[in-house]
Order: C-alpha cells, then structure tokens, then sequence
C-alpha cells in the first residue's frame, strides 16, 4: 500500500505538509534562533551591569578624593600621587601628635572628680599648679574664671582635655600681685573653691565618686 517517494516528489508536497513531516528540520528551525539569542542577551545583560559598576566605583573613588581634597586644603587639581603623599604625611604628623599627648596622662580626665593643688615655683615666682577634673558642662569655663577671679589668681598656662563627656584643666596660677607670698592656707583656699566648683553641678551619685587628691609633695 505504501511506497517510498522520490526526491522530486516530495519536493513538489505543500510546505505545510513537509513541516508536519520533518517538524525538527521545517517548523523547528525557528526555535533554535531563540535558544541562541538567549546566552547572547545574557551576555550583553552582564556587561552592562559590570559598565554600570565600574561607573559607580569610579565615581565613588573621585567623592573620596575629592573628600580627602577638602580635608587636607589641596587644590582642586591636585592629581592622586601627590595626595595620596600628602595624606600619608598628614596621618604621620597625627600619629606622632597622639605619641606626645599619650606621653602625659595627666592630661587625659578619669573617671571620678579630682582636685589636685600643689604650690611651686615659676623662676623667683610662687605658683600654683591645679588640676580639675569633672563632668563637662557649658557654664564650666566662665564659672571657672570667676572663682580664681575672686580669689585674686592669674592663669599663666592652661591646658584643656575632654573625653567621653569629661573634662581635665590643668592650670599654672598665680596671684595677681607677685610680690605676695603664698602659704600652704592659700593651697587650703584654693581647693575648697574648686571643690565648691565642682559640687555645685554633681549629683548626688557623682559626689559619692567624688576623692580630692592633694600628695604631700613639693614641685
């Protein structure tokens, strides 16, 4: 009943017809354009998106440049070698700062409230040397001031530390007149003013921490 066909027969069948023969070879060649384009979109997906990252780390490298620009005053033109130098000697010259204020813990405030007061010398000048440390707080400073005011003190030198909202003043001082001589009653006056000082803004819980410190010796 069947036959097998001649070349030329098929040849001559609908295209209809010879795609429901060969669907792989007819109808089927369509499918294979589409399963080609997607590695392609893919790959052009994924070099976009390195495009677009490449853009924004680059632009997140001249903000940090352009920050560095600002914080060490270099000129806008300053190109990245010569920053980058810059920046390494300005993080030296921090480095070696932290080294000589470390090297005097003196300056750094502690924990609890103190209150040292120790008379010296400046030269043939009697001084005083003090130091407060406390709870930091606006009104400090000015108060400060005006107790050694009303006591007749002049500031010779003065340094400030804050830490952790702390504060240490050491102070040299000395009285406003230098013709006036000072005894260990000037020490005593001195330190009740400061402990004043420091009481008038301490809680009850913080006066408890509270230790006045005053060795028995001689600068």
């Amino acid at each position: 009943m069947f036959r097998s066909m001649e070349a030329g027969e098929i040849g001559g069948m609908p295209s209809y017809f010879m795609a429901s023969l060969y669907p792989g070879e007819m109808g089927g060649g369509g499918g294979g354009c589409v399963e080609a384009a997607v590695p392609m979109d893919r790959a052009l997906l994924a070099s976009k998106n390195h495009r677009e990252a490449e853009k924004r780390r680059r632009e997140r490298i001249k903000s940090h440049l352009d920050r560095l620009r600002t914080i060490l005053a270099c000129d806008p033109k300053t190109d990245k070698a010569s920053l980058l130098a810059k920046a390494v000697e300005h993080v030296r010259d921090l480095k070696q700062r932290t080294a000589e204020i470390s090297g005097d813990p003196r300056l750094f405030p502690s924990e609890h409230d103190e209150i040292i007061v120790l008379p010296g010398s400046d030269g043939c000048r009697p001084v005083f040397e003090a130091s407060l440390c406390c709870d930091d707080r606006s009104d400090l400073l000015p108060e400060l001031i005006e107790t050694l005011r009303s006591l007749r003190m002049k500031t010779l030198r003065a340094e400030m530390a804050t830490l952790g909202g702390r504060v240490r003043n050491v102070m040299v001082l000395a009285r406003e007149k230098d013709d006036q001589c000072m005894d260990e009653e000037d020490v005593g006056f001195l330190k009740e003013a400061l402990v004043a000082l420091v009481n008038r803004s301490g809680s009850p819980e913080r006066v408890k921490r509270r230790r006045v410190m005053d060795p028995p010796r001689w600068l």
